[in-house]
């Protein structure tokens, strides 16, 4: 039977101490968000949203609702991986909904999408910003898995972001096909590919915009992946950093840096990771 997963998270400022961004949830099936943890202090809250099962087959759905609400900071990340296993004909979809108020702040920080031989895998983020909101995320997509002898030969993965009216970027990463994932102006070879932004629902200044793209391209310029890296802003309200790579790590990397970097330049906040990053 096919696994149907429902979340639905809000931050909030807590009306007792509107100092304290607070974490409420609902669920139904197996899709859980552990305690929360406030390593900043209150403002901030630090939670880790778990997947028991551990992955998704032919039919299984996550559907993933994120509520931020004025002037609240949250910060989402996982425990590892998401996996999208073989199918057997039906699609394996994991839908994910983000909307911020009014100045609330989200990072948006899971860990990377795995597709193996032979899924048939839908991703899909729509992102929804207020005025003065902001948001650091990332999505990242493997394919195969290199390190075990495990490659990606058959199957696809179909990948959809959006800001409605800012960014729509659509794709279908089909393993038959040889000269997306091996041709110089696709993936060349490459069996991960990330995306970082800064998503903005005011348009920055251009000052702000130049600080954000200059720390961003000054953590490229260092790193190992900078000639499959780059950054670029396809609209005031927006930051885009692009990363190819072998495998999933060096990607990974470079996306923390850079989501440390935009927090110091663009929020004042040290570079902290969360806590379930060092374990």
């Amino acid at each position: 039977m096919p696994w149907h997963a429902h979340l639905e998270l809000n931050y909030t400022r807590d009306p007792h101490n509107p100092a304290r961004t607070v974490a409420r949830h609902l669920h139904e099936g197996p899709l859980r968000i552990l305690q929360s943890l406030y390593p900043e202090g209150e403002g901030i809250c630090h939670n880790v949203l778990v997947h028991p099962p551990g992955g998704l087959v032919g039919g299984d759905v996550l559907d993933i609702a994120i509520e931020v609400g004025a002037r609240a900071h949250g910060l989402l990340t996982t425990p590892g991986a998401a996996r999208f296993y073989r199918s057997q004909g039906e699609v394996a979809r994991q839908l994910t909904r983000i909307a911020l108020a009014e100045n609330a702040r989200l990072e948006w920080l899971p860990q990377e999408a795995i597709c193996y031989d032979a899924c048939d895998a839908e991703n899909r983020l729509s992102l929804r910003l207020a005025e003065g909101a902001q948001l650091i995320g990332w999505d990242v997509s493997a394919f195969g898995l290199p390190h075990a002898g495990l490659p990606f030969l058959r199957g696809r993965l179909r990948q959809h972001i959006e800001i409605p009216g800012v960014w729509l970027e659509r794709g279908t990463i089909d393993a038959a096909d040889s000269r997306l994932l091996d041709g110089p102006l696709g993936l060349a070879g490459h069996r991960c590919m990330a995306t970082a932004f800064l998503a903005c629902g005011t348009a920055m200044a251009r000052t702000e915009r130049e600080h954000a793209l200059e720390a961003a391209r000054a953590v490229i310029e260092a790193h190992p992946l900078c000639h499959t890296a780059g950054v670029t802003s396809p609209d005031a309200r927006l930051i885009v950093v692009r990363v190819l790579a072998p495998v999933v790590e060096p990607a990974m990397d470079l996306l923390r840096a850079v989501r440390g970097a935009w927090r110091q330049a663009c929020w004042g906040l040290a570079p902290t990771v969360p806590r379930i990053w060092n374990m």
